[in-house]
């Protein structure tokens, strides 16, 4: 299994144990706090109900995917040709084949910046909306606000007792809840759906156990309860929450819709070869899966963007599948008129430098960024904002982080202006500037 690294060495296996730190002790019946019905949010503007956000680790190119320079000089403009896309004037790098073919469904902004040019703080930006208070490292693991991930599971919840929030097959640095609490952690999926022996651990029956053998644990735990309990009314028995959760975890376990929902082998052979037969693919797939089954946010977490040297080498290898398995969860999901309700995004923590450094790579530029954003009410066929003839730098309708991350809310139901407050009851702005882009809104 390859393990994409960012300059400063951070492993998707070291997002992995911070993401599943705090919950191993638990178990799976810790990351059930996750499936806490929030309670019901009045919508203001509401669009979508869920949304799919592949998070692009490292910085991805603008210049090689959606913002192409053909006129800049070859030290900036690089080696790919530019192709039409199927949008009369809008127009893509060579890579993106089949997403410039359903460009009618895309919208793609070019004009988000910020000023956090290393991967612990644009990360932070960009998954939470908030900037880091403090300066931090380019290897930090910054939290100093909940993700979008996290707030969504708070707000919007997920059905038949499914947890809110996943994220796979690791979680992003920024990704986690902060001081909402680890109820709202995401639960992390590490294993490749594109194995034969794929499961999702944990959320089956562990061999040897039947389900009567299951039934009778459960009795004698319930009748131990009921002598050690003298008094069930008092305030905050953390036993009382346990017993919720170990009795959500049960209806996960022996759930027939959840099993079905982690149940990828059961998809068409012709279905799982259009998304891709690679790590990525199939976690697209699964992801359409979970959306299937009431699950709000998902993040699929895609490491080694970080190119400073042999970009072009690396995206010849890379570009063509992947995006390749976006267009196809984009296809699918509207095939089963899914689309209009859930949002797709893809993005990462800021572009690439203009010029072309000596190891044939770019370096870290925040900027100017491209993301794309498709579904949930997202009119396509249409570009946002613009960067100068060369891409140095975001020059029309420029917007932020804020922008973007309110704009996720708000299609959601969820007002971006709202305050949050912490345990020590400190109010906290969910965004600062609840400023949504209102071309993407329909």
């Amino acid at each position: 299994m390859t393990h994409h690294r960012n300059c400063e060495g951070a492993s998707r296996r070291d997002c992995l144990k911070l993401g599943l730190g705090s919950l191993v002790a638990g178990g799976f019946v810790g990351t059930l706090r996750a499936t806490a019905r929030a309670s019901e949010v009045t919508p203001k503007r509401r669009q979508a109900d869920a949304c799919i956000l592949i998070w692009m680790d490292g910085g991805p190119t603008h210049y090689e995917t959606f913002d192409p320079k053909p006129d800049a000089p070859v030290e900036i403009r690089g080696s790919f040709d530019t192709i039409e896309t199927k949008t009369n004037g809008i127009y893509f790098s060579e890579h993106l084949k089949r997403l410039a073919a359903i460009s009618d469904k895309l919208a793609v902004i070019r004009s988000i910046r910020h000023d956090q040019g290393n991967h612990g703080a644009g990360n932070h930006y960009m998954m939470t909306g908030a900037p880091p208070r403090i300066p931090v490292g380019c290897g930090a693991f910054v939290s100093y606000h909940p993700s979008l991930g996290s707030v969504i599971a708070k707000e919007c919840g997920a059905a038949s007792g499914m947890p809110a929030y996943f994220s796979m097959p690791s979680m992003s640095r920024s990704g986690g809840p902060n001081f909402l609490g680890a109820k709202y952690a995401p639960f992390v999926v590490p294993d490749d759906p594109n194995s034969s022996g794929f499961r999702v651990r944990d959320v089956a029956i562990p061999a040897g156990l039947t389900d009567q053998r299951v039934g009778s644990r459960n009795e004698i735990r319930s009748h131990v309860d009921k002598m050690l309990r003298i008094n069930d009314a008092i305030a905050g028995d953390p036993a009382l929450a346990l017993d919720e959760f170990y009795q959500q975890g049960q209806q996960l376990i022996t759930s027939r819709e959840a099993q079905a929902a982690f149940d990828i082998h059961s998809e068409a052979d012709e279905v799982r070869e259009k998304y891709g037969r690679n790590g990525f693919g199939q976690r697209a797939l699964l992801a359409r899966r979970l959306v299937q089954a009431g699950v709000p946010f998902i993040t699929l977490y895609e490491g080694g963007w970080d190119h400073h040297g042999q970009i072009f080498d690396a995206l010849n290898k890379r570009l063509p599948t992947f995006e390749s398995s976006i267009a196809a969860l984009i296809e699918d999901l509207d095939r089963l008129g899914m689309l209009e309700r859930t949002m797709v995004i893809a993005l990462g923590e800021f572009g690439r430098t203009p010029k072309i450094n000596e190891g044939a790579g770019r370096d870290h530029w925040s900027n100017a960024m491209s993301v794309m954003f498709a579904g949930g009410g997202t009119p396509g066929g249409q570009v946002v904002g613009a960067t100068d003839r060369q891409g140095y730098a975001a020059i029309e309708r420029v917007l932020s982080p804020e922008n973007f991350v309110s704009t996720i809310y708000e299609k959601l139901g969820i007002d971006a202006g709202k305050i949050l407050h912490t345990p020590e009851g400190r109010p906290v702005h969910l965004v600062s500037d609840g400023t949504v882009i209102d071309e993407l809104m329909s």
